[in-house]
This record gives structure tokens, C-alpha cells and sequence, in this order.
């Protein structure tokens, strides 16, 4: 009721003495101010009154209500900043080649690409046949291609549109889309045939990420999640039948374990991989056969992950049984266990193996060193592997294999980019280990010469030394007069590497010195950096980027009254729990998706995805220190009456991963609580009424709300256009 009640309000024009309702709020010349009705929550002997939680209710009204008269008083107190955000648009734009083109990637018997157009928010695919393997088409030179799909056709009349999952069946007939049209993730099976576009009346609602293509192009495989959201099943659909026929191949009952499925570059395998925080299994089943039993590969085991890639007649599997940051060892195909597995290559002292690549005669390692990105080869010989040899790179630069999707190759394409290099797309060959520039991504208007980027370390309490990543302007004046933008995220061993993004420009263009934080709780510096960031160890997520902030300042770089900060997800955790433990330290926070709240919700195992984190925050529903260990630092219940920064929460009213229900209590007791100046450092929410976790959908769409993010950012660092 209250989603679909926002879809219609949303172009309503609102004014705030209309949508105020009587007992609910005032208007005091002021915010918003939700009514607080007391519910007690009791665990382990420890009380807590929430003052909010009967936000969670959406058939309530005044749920309704709240939402739409914070937007509307959003709008009142950021309307001076039109203009501004006008003129970041403008700069965006002024920064983007909006029609271009990826190169071509070759899939059996076709080149594929991506293009977009000026004006148009969305991609689309096109390909054209193989002449010559080994020569890549320039796009834009390929007379009549054809095309795959045009996303700008599909999201038609639509105010959210987002692909999850993209597959061409294998002979290149049909293309099988998986569809979103509300932001919430769960998609419906579109199937075409693309030389006819005619589509097929196959119907598939509410699967959730992945679709594979039998080999004989007769069965699309894909998985459903449960009202937990929790994908825990794979099915196996016929074309031209009746999806009620469709049949159940694997199912997953242990609620911390997700499941994905993928394809074997070779196209013998469909893999069906399921994990947890601290375990994986997987599973192989012939796509050849489908009929056929899948093959277990290990079965899961108390703190063993691993990943197996098929190779030929055997599998490179990663795994953590013997060395806490991974090695590549080779096992035949079928059942085995550790003990079977023979060691193909280790990770060394402060590198960290991600994943293998396998080919028909090579095979890529994806891994890190010292904390940045980096690609190996190891040549295949007979049954055994070469040592890896390193693919160049570029220092403080993030380097990813790109995609490639046929087996018989003796080239890959990867990508290099960093946060002032354009994306950059390059080809190895592996018998001459010759690297060729494919596609420098053109960046109008823009001189990587007129920024620098480089690393620094801020020690942090316990004197650990943790990794910043700092840009700014050449001719930046180093006296302490700069104001400064610190991101950060920490959590789930994600690396924040490098990755270069016209949306930033305005910020390094205003003299702004940006500096991404490589907090504990992240993967940049190997499994003991992750481990150090989690659980009872979660508090040094928050120090390290404080003590990131004071490096900003007390090097000379920034100044201490002109810093902002911005995290997203558990980042958004972060923002909440810095402007608790630190609140003179930031001017501004923008805290984004922000999972706030984070007690309450891991104490609601009939939350989406609650069950799943207890393995990366602690089980608080069993565990009375763990309870007492999160509830210390918890955003929402840690809010002190000081003067805090000036706060924007952003948040989506259908985001599966964080409840909008998070920042809509916090930003209602963070007004209840601190003692700042509503006018002069404002605490509001902007929540968007058609989206999921990542915003909006469509890159004009991006841009605006990125523009709304960065004015109000600005105008608090005293930053006028």
C-alpha cells in the first residue's frame, strides 16, 4: 500500500502546511517532527525504548505521510541550491562522450558491444559475424549490425528500469534478460529471438540474479529467492512451456547460505555455487545433459571457501584450506576434498588470491598485492600449470579482467583506470606477453596533467597503518585552507580500488581534496585486514577513518572545519557511527542507504538478508556480547546531545538491502537529539519514491541526484558557484 501509493504521489506538487497531519507532526516553522510512540525491546537483560520503529509498519498512513513531507522539506531547504545543481549536470555532461561504444567482444560466432546515445539514458547491444577471430571490428565501422536489445525500447513509459542479467543462447538465437521495473530486485524473464525480434511468450516473475543457457539453447536455468530474500533455489524452465512445469534442480535450506549460478567459459557446466561468510560449496551440473545429477564438488566444511573454475578435464580451484589468503590448486572433476587438491600457486606475504580465469591453454589469476589490484597468467603444460607470470599494470590503479567469453582464445581484455585515468581498455596476448591499448574511454574537456593522485598513511589508535588514496588539483595550495571529501566503506572484505568517474570532477574542479579511506573491514590489505573489521573488531572500521580525517588535517592538506564525508550501505554504518564518535571532526556527512539501525535489524531474523550477516556482525539474538558489542556502536541508539555535522541521508523506498525504515529513524531521533542550527547545518532525507539500492535508474537520472548529493555537500564546505 505505501509503495504504491508513493508511485502515484511522486509527480503530486507538495507543500508542507498541506501534508502535515495533526497528532503526527507540527510544523513549528520547521521539519518535520513524527510522533513518538515508545516500543520496548528487551534482550539479554538490557531494555531499549524505540521511539520509531513504528515506521516499519506500511500500511500505516502516516508512514505515508512522514516520507512525503521529508521530501517535501528537502526541497524547502536546499531550493537556493538549484542552480548549483544545475551547473553539476552541466559539468558531468560537459565531461561525458555520450555516444560511444565498447569494443567488441567476441562470443562464438559473433562480435558484441555496447553503445549509448546522446540523450538517452540507457545502453544498448549490438553484434555482428566473425570473419577473422583474431581482428577486432571498430564498432561504429560495422555496416548493419544487428541488435541484441536496446534498453531505451524496454524502459518505455517506465520511471525505474534496470537489467540484472543479460545471456545469448549459445547458438545466438535467442537473448534471455532478466527485468526490473520497481528498484526492489527481483526480476521478470524476458526472452527474445534477435535476428526477428519476436517475443517469445515465455513467463518468469520474481527470479532473482542469473541465467544460463542449456547447450542445446532448450533450457534457461535461473534462481528464485525467498521472502527473505535470500536466493536459496535454481530452476530449470523449457522453452515454449508453461513455467508451472518448470522443475526445481537444487534448493537451499540453510538460511545463511545464498545461492548464484554461472556457466563454464567452456559451456559444458552449469556451476551452482552456494556460500555463506565463512563457507562455500559448489556444485556441477552438464549442460549438456540436463537431465543428469549435479556433481558435488567439496562438501561445505567449517571455514573452507572455495571457488572452482572448470578447465578442460579439471578444475582450478581457490580455496583457503591451507593458507588464510588463498592458493590455486588443480583437482580432477568430481567429488574430492582438500586433501586431493595439488597446489598450483599460493598467495606470499601481503598479496591475497580473489579468483581464477581458466582458458583452453592459460588460465588468469585475479589477486592483490601490497593492497592494489593486479592479473596473472599461468600457461597451461599438459596436465600442469606454469608459474604466474604478472601482467603490467599502473600504480595506484585498479587493473580487471574484462569480458571474455570464449574458451579458444590466445588474448584477453582487461581494463586499468584509476580515480584521475580514464577507463582504459587493453589486450594481453598470451604467447608474445604483448599488451595493445584497445580504447582509451574519451573524457571530453579533461586533462589527467591538471589533477595529482597518490597513496598515504594515516596511523591509526592501535598504530596500524592505514591506506588513503588522495586526489586533488596540481596546483593545490598545501597551507591547511582546503576543504576535503573523505569515502569510505569497510565491510564484507570489499576493496574500495580506484575506478575513474566524470561525477567526481566537480569536487577535484573546485579544489576540493578527495580521499578515499582503505579501512579495516575492507580486502585491500589481505584476509587479516578484513578480519580485523568485523565482529569484535567492527570498532576499527570507525577509528581507522577517523583517524583518516585527522591525517587530512593535520598534514596540511585540509581544513579541520571544511571536511565532509560520505559512506553508502554498511558505508552508510560508517557515517552514522564517525558522527557519533566524532562529530567535530566533519562539517557535512551524506550517508547513503545507510544501514543506521544495525542492531535492530540483525535482531530481526524475518528481515531480508538478516540471517546471512550474523557470520559478519555477530549472531545478537543468541550472543549476549554480541549484543552488547553492537549495541555500543550502533548509530541509531548512540546519538549524543552535541552539535553533529550537517547530515543528508538518501535512501529508496524499495530497497531490498536497507530499509528506507533505517535513515527515517535515525534522521527523526538525530533531530530529536543533537544541538544543531536546523538552518545552518540541517539534518535532512531525501528518499526516492521508484528505486532500490542504487538509486535511481538511467544515467540522467544519476547525475541529477548526484547533483542534489554534491550541491548540498558543497554549500555546507561554504563552496558557492
Amino acid at each position: 500500500m505505501l509503495k504504491a501509493y508513493l508511485t502515484r504521489a511522486k509527480s503530486a506538487s507538495f507543500q508542507l502546511d498541506s501534508i502535515l497531519y495533526t497528532g503526527v507532526m507540527t510544523q513549528n516553522e520547521s521539519y518535520p517532527i513524527p510522533a513518538r510512540k515508545p516500543e520496548r525491546r528487551v534482550f539479554h537483560g538490557d531494555e531499549f525504548v524505540d521511539h520509531y520503529e513504528w515506521f516499519r509498519d506500511e500500511t500505516n498512513p502516516d508512514v505515508t505521510s512522514h516520507i512525503n513531507a521529508e521530501n517535501a522539506w528537502y526541497d524547502v531547504r536546499t531550493a537556493h541550491l538549484g542552480k548549483q545543481r544545475e551547473a553539476i549536470v552541466a559539468e558531468i555532461a560537459r565531461h561525458t562522450q555520450e555516444d560511444d561504444v565498447t569494443p567488441a567482444i567476441r562470443q562464438g560466432d559473433y562480435w558484441y558491444w555496447t553503445r549509448t546515445w546522446e540523450g538517452k539514458s540507457y545502453p544498448g547491444v549490438y553484434r555482428t559475424n566473425v570473419v577473422d577471430p583474431n581482428s577486432r571490428p571498430e564498432p561504429l565501422e560495422v555496416a548493419n549490425p544487428t541488435l541484441v536489445y536496446d534498453a531505451n525500447m524496454l524502459a518505455e513509459g517506465k520511471e525505474f528500469f534496470s537489467i540484472g542479467g543479460a545471456t545469448v543462447s549459445p547458438e545466438g538465437k535467442y537473448v534471455a534478460l532478466a527485468v526490473d521495473e520497481s528498484g526492489d530486485e527481483s526480476f521478470n524473464l524476458r526472452v527474445h529471438n534477435i535476428e526477428t525480434g519476436q517475443v517469445l511468450a515465455d513467463t518468469l516473475t520474481n527470479i532473482a540474479y542469473g541465467l544460463v543457457w542449456s547447450a542445446d539453447s532448450r533450457h534457461v536455468f535461473y534462481t528464485r529467492a525467498n521472502d527473505a530474500w535470500r536466493p536459496f533455489q535454481v530452476w530449470r524452465h523449457e522453452l515454449g512451456t508453461d513455467s508451472a512445469r518448470d522443475e526445481l534442480i537444487y534448493q537451499e535450506d540453510d538460511e545463511k547460505f545464498y545461492t548464484g549460478i554461472g556457466r563454464s567459459r567452456d559451456g559444458r557446466w552449469l556451476i551452482i555455487a552456494t556460500a555463506s561468510t565463512t563457507q562455500s560449496e559448489q556444485r556441477l551440473l552438464s549442460l549438456g545433459d540436463v537431465f543428469s545429477e549435479p556433481i558435488l564438488i567439496c562438501p561445505r566444511t567449517e571455514n573452507l571457501e572455495y571457488s572452482a573454475e572448470p578447465a578442460g578435464d579439471q578444475l582450478l580451484i581457490t580455496h583457503n584450506a591451507n593458507n588464510v589468503d588463498f592458493e590455486v590448486s588443480r583437482a580432477p572433476i568430481g567429488s574430492s576434498d582438500p586433501s586431493q587438491w595439488s597446489s598450483v600457486f599460493a598467495a606470499g606475504s601481503g598479496e591475497h588470491i580473489n579468483d581464477v580465469s581458466a582458458f583452453k591453454d592459460f588460465a588468469i589469476i585475479q589477486m592483490r598485492s601490497d593492497g592494489s589490484q593486479q592479473l596473472r597468467v599461468m600457461k597451461r603444460e599438459g596436465d600442469r600449470w606454469s608459474n604466474p607470470e604478472i601482467i603490467p599494470g599502473a600504480e595506484l590503479a585498479s587493473i580487471e579482467l574484462g569480458s571474455n567469453a570464449d574458451w579458444d582464445v590466445t588474448s584477453v581484455l582487461f581494463t586499468v583506470e584509476s580515480l584521475i585515468r580514464p577507463l582504459t581498455y587493453q589486450s594481453f596476448d598470451v604467447v608474445s606477453g604483448e599488451v595493445e591499448t584497445v580504447k582509451v574511454t574519451n573524457v571530453p574537456h579533461y586533462d589527467a596533467g591538471a589533477y595529482v593522485e597518490y597513496r598515504r598513511w594515516a596511523i591509526a589508535q592501535d598504530g596500524t597503518k592505514i591506506p588513503l588514496t588522495i586526489v586533488h588539483r596540481a596546483d593545490l595550495d598545501r597551507t591547511g585552507q582546503n576543504p576535503g571529501f573523505l569515502y569510505g566503506y569497510g565491510s564484507y572484505e570489499i576493496s574500495m580500488d580506484p575506478w575513474f568517474n566524470a561525477a567526481r570532477l566537480p569536487i577535484f574542479d573546485r579544489g576540493i581534496v578527495y580521499a578515499v579511506a582503505h579501512v579495516r573491514g575492507g580486502g585491500e590489505m589481505g584476509r587479516k585486514w578484513y578480519e580485523e573489521g568485523k565482529l569484535f573488531n567492527k570498532r576499527n572500521t570507525f577509528t581507522d577513518f577517523i583517524d583518516c580525517a585527522r591525517y587530512l588535517v593535520e598534514s596540511g592538506l585540509v581544513d579541520g572545519d571544511r571536511l565532509a564525508a560520505e559512506g553508502g550501505s554498511a558505508g552508510g554504518l560508517l557515517m552514522g557511527a564517525v558522527a557519533n564518535l566524532a562529530p567535530e571532526r566533519f562539517r557535512v556527512i551524506h550517508a547513503v542507504v545507510p544501514f543506521v539501525d544495525a542492531l535492530t535489524t540483525i535482531l530481526k531474523p524475518e528481515l531480508p538478508l538478516t540471517v546471512g550477516e550474523w557470520e559478519e556482525w555477530g549472531n545478537p539474538v543468541d550472543s549476549a556480547e554480541v549484543y552488547q558489542y553492537m549495541k555500543s556502536y550502533s548509530p541509531y541508539e548512540n546519538i549524543v546531545p552535541v552539535e553533529y555535522p550537517a547530515i543528508l541521508a538518501s535512501t529508496s523506498l524499495n530497497d531490498i538491502r536497507v530499509s528506507f525504515v533505517e535513515p527515517t529513524k535515525w534522521v527523526a531521533e538525530l533531530r530529536q537529539t543533537v544541538l544543531n542550527d536546523q538552518i545552518t547545518r540541517p539534518i535532512l532525507q531525501r528518499t526516492e519514491l521508484v528505486a532500490g539500492h542504487g538509486g535511481g535508474s538511467g544515467r540522467y537520472k544519476r547525475w541529477e541526484d548526484r547533483a542534489h548529493q554534491l550541491a548540498f555537500i558543497f554549500d555546507q564546505l561554504g563552496i558557492a558557484d
